[in-house]
């Protein structure tokens, strides 16, 4: 299981993101405080707060998402 932090802040990053989670054969959670939504789905990531800082979990490995996870990654 891998975690990261990340920041989405406009729609464009968002529908990207599920994209590109929605690639991945495996599960990918996206949560802040006790807010935990399916990575893979448009509408529960556009429900989030996006002015927070969002937690990313893998639950399974793939080099290239975490490559693109780059891309939003918060320190």
């Amino acid at each position: 299981m891998v975690e990261r932090k990340i920041k989405l802040t406009a729609k464009e990053d968002v529908k990207e993101f599920v994209n590109e989670a929605s690639k991945c054969d495996f599960d990918i959670d996206i949560f802040y405080n006790r807010v935990i939504i399916d990575a893979k789905s448009i509408l529960g990531v556009l429900s989030m707060d996006l002015t927070r800082i969002l937690t990313v979990r893998c639950n399974g490995h793939d080099e290239k998402f975490n490559s693109y996870l780059d891309k939003f990654a918060v320190a």
